[in-house]
């Protein structure tokens, strides 16, 4: 062969040979991170002019806002995030709720409760990505301390909030630099600090704003460190819900001694979850008398029988869910005056989530999603968080079972 052939032919040889790992890295599949910042209201980046996530949007899509699942609290809308279920359907349907099965109330501080699989329904993203053959890691998200199904995300932690929130996204490099085989294609991490800032000083604190700049910091320091980092990672924001500023008036006040007043406790189970509540009979033959005592009563909430719930709230099929069911009205708010007494509110304003996501924009959550996976500058409308589940599966090439959600939804962000 002619020296100048020769060295042509190796050239071509070396040019296949790229290529051809070019085309199978291409084919790989992606990793996807999903972060989540507890109580990121939708208006916050605006609002506090977070850069670091400006910059992450104008490279990526986001949503106007993300409408939360209800009720709007941090448990039920995390592992709706994860399962692609409304509350009403995957069972975790409060912070605290009480279930009829045992006899017991579930509360997110209690450690035994929060890591037993009884109390959480459906697939979470972790398990769907095992089941597909591929590997899954947790920072802290509701469920993944709990075996469901039998099983663990293959690397998690037990929630300790005290765990510096850069030790965090630093784990997220560390898995990304695990051998290929070792490596979870699904990782998903938590952060409380704009929640905790928000139901302490209300979202227009000066606390609030520092723990929004927090927030941005963390996003500056994750996307800087996956440049450094040579595979498809996408990235996708979201939260739980936002936070309403409530006033310390009297007249916002609703108490429960006036709700009940007239009634017989040994009749039923009362549950306040402060912005709804729950009202389980125990002596069937007195429901109505105490629905229409109650409903007497009606002022700034509304009080429904179980299969009257408003079906918007997707909130009437599960056991966990009361008899009677209140929905309150944005700026009121359940307390006991029992409470209040041992314990008197000394703030004028504070932040609380939970009220109707449907008719409360000060409840929208936040979804942006930026990666070689999404399409850049793409701008969506309001949407529910039950549509995340789908798009996590749709990026990993996964088909979700049957949920909720719908990749039709979302789907638009995605590059062919």
């Amino acid at each position: 062969m002619h020296f100048l052939s020769k060295k042509l032919f190796y050239i071509f040889i070396l040019f296949f040979i790229n290529v051809s790992s070019f085309a199978q890295n291409n084919e790989k599949t992606p990793y996807v991170v999903m972060v989540s910042f507890d109580g990121f209201r939708h208006d916050y980046v605006e609002k506090y002019n977070a850069k670091n996530i400006k910059k992450f949007i104008k490279k990526g899509a986001a949503a106007e806002m993300m409408q939360p699942s209800f009720p709007s609290k941090t448990f039920p809308n995390h592992y709706t995030l994860v399962t692609g279920l409304y509350p009403g359907h995957h069972g975790l349907v409060d912070n605290t709720f009480y279930d009829k099965g045992r006899d017991t109330f579930y509360s997110i501080r209690q450690r035994d409760k929060v890591e037993d699989p009884y109390y959480y329904g459906g697939l979470p993203l972790w398990q769907l990505v095992q089941q597909n053959g591929m590997k899954s890691a947790s920072y802290f998200w509701v469920g993944s301390e709990a075996p469901i199904g039998g099983k663990f995300p293959d690397y998690y932690y037990r929630f300790d909030d005290a765990v510096p929130p850069k030790k965090r996204v630093q784990a997220v490099f560390d898995w990304l630099k695990l051998p290929e085989a070792e490596r979870p294609n699904l990782m998903t991490i938590y952060f409380s600090m704009v929640d905790t800032q928000g139901h302490e000083y209300g979202p227009n604190g000066e606390k609030t704003k520092e723990a929004v700049m927090q927030a941005d910091s963390l996003v500056g320091m994750l996307m800087a460190g996956l440049k450094k980092i040579d595979l498809p990672v996408n990235v996708i924001l979201v939260s739980d819900h936002g936070m309403y500023e409530m006033q310390n008036k009297p007249q916002y006040f609703i108490y429960q001694e006036d709700l009940l007043a007239g009634l017989s406790k040994d009749d039923f189970i009362f549950v306040n979850n402060s912005t709804h509540a729950n009202i389980f009979i125990k002596n069937k033959a007195k429901e109505e008398e105490i629905y229409t005592s109650i409903k007497a009563k009606e002022a700034h909430f509304k009080i429904y029988k179980k299969a009257d719930i408003p079906e918007k709230l997707h909130f009437n099929e599960h056991p966990r869910i009361g008899d009677l069911f209140f929905v309150v009205e944005p700026a009121y708010s359940i307390y006991s005056k029992e409470a209040l007494e041992k314990k008197p509110e000394t703030r004028n304003v504070w932040g609380v989530h939970g009220f109707d996501p449907t008719i409360t924009p000060e409840m929208g959550a936040i979804f942006y999603a930026n990666g070689p996976n999404i399409k850049k500058g793409k701008k969506l409308p309001t949407f529910q968080n039950i549509h995340v589940y789908p798009l996590v599966a749709a990026i990993l090439g996964i088909t979700p079972p049957k949920i909720d959600g719908d990749i039709k939804v979302l789907e638009g962000i995605l590059k062919k």
